[in-house]
């Protein structure tokens, strides 16, 4: 790979919603974060949207990649993810935060509903995921993952509309990490392309994690603005990728991979954009301090017959 790929990667592998004993309700059981506070991802509405006039614009750095540089796909069993350099980085937040990966959360040919976050109750058909660590204050995203400041993911929502010719330099290449385990190396380009064109309309709140171990450790920023795909697009992404590898006798699809709506008690989300009656009038989001204690070495634990989620370092 190229020599700026990042030597360490954080695999945020996401839980198929099978049901069974490993289903989401019983993660807190394994993993008490996950039954805490400030967990993600939520539902956006105007009982929980302040406006804030400090929310600047993000300044994406470095996101345009060279195409004789190349980025690392791979299908990890659970998600597709697609390394990214760390000479990726984002401005205008409270630190620098450095790219690692991007990964995508989706539903399947039946129901295309497979976004994480949602507006008024309303599911978009996937979600894409740009994950950072805090580079300021952490040497790399293993260091940064626990911590309450530690990561800042951008998301991006994705609804049914015209071929997008950005995102298919990424799914054009699905057939060649059809399996798990199967990587495959997609030629640079600029990752901003993938972003909705207002990059100063989003919605801002510190979260977690939305896979095991679910720590608070997320400051989200997700896009008002969803990008489109078209319908052929999103098929091939709910139907072209499997969690099992190639000579699996019972070949299982990826799909699913999303987290329920999760509650959003006495928090407030700050937005950067003025519409409707915000709770609280205009002001500024105070921040929470979350203190985490994490201890073990452990990063993941067995599976007892179905797949769950777990994030692997």
């Amino acid at each position: 790979w190229p020599d700026s790929t990042p030597e360490v990667l954080i695999n945020l592998s996401l839980l198929l919603t099978f049901p069974g004993p490993d289903g989401e309700a019983t993660w807190p059981k394994k993993y008490p974060f996950c039954g805490g506070v400030f967990q993600s991802p939520i539902d956006f509405h105007n009982d929980i949207l302040q406006y804030d006039t400090t929310l600047l614009p993000l300044e994406l750095v470095g996101y345009n990649v060279s195409s004789t540089d190349h980025f690392m796909l791979t299908n990890n069993g659970h998600s597709v993810r697609m390394s990214l350099f760390p000479t990726m980085h984002i401005r205008n937040l409270p630190f620098q935060y450095t790219a690692t990966q991007l990964h995508l959360h989706w539903g399947n040919r039946n129901k295309p509903e497979g976004s994480e976050h949602t507006v008024s109750g309303r599911h978009f058909a996937a979600e894409l995921h740009i994950v950072h660590y805090n580079s300021d204050k952490y040497p790399d995203v293993t260091a940064a993952i626990d911590k309450s400041d530690g990561l800042a993911v951008l998301a991006i929502l994705i609804e049914i509309g015209p071929f997008n010719p950005s995102y298919e330099k990424i799914f054009s290449h699905f057939q060649n990490v059809k399996y798990k385990d199967q990587v495959a190396l997609v030629p640079g380009f600029d990752i901003q392309e993938l972003l909705p064109d207002q990059l100063d309309e989003y919605y801002r709140y510190e979260g977690s994690l939305t896979t095991p171990p679910c720590f608070p450790s997320v400051l989200w920023t997700v896009f008002r603005h969803p990008v489109k795909v078209s319908q052929e697009q999103l098929l091939a992404l709910e139907t072209a990728l499997y969690c099992t590898q190639p000579n699996d006798p019972a070949p299982l699809e990826m799909v699913n991979n999303f987290r329920h709506i999760q509650e959003f008690d006495e928090r407030l989300v700050s937005v950067s954009f003025r519409q409707g009656n915000y709770a609280c009038g205009f002001g500024i989001l105070s921040a929470y301090s979350i203190a985490l204690v994490y201890s073990g070495t452990k990063r993941s634990v067995g599976n007892s017959g179905n797949i769950f989620l777990f994030i692997s370092i």
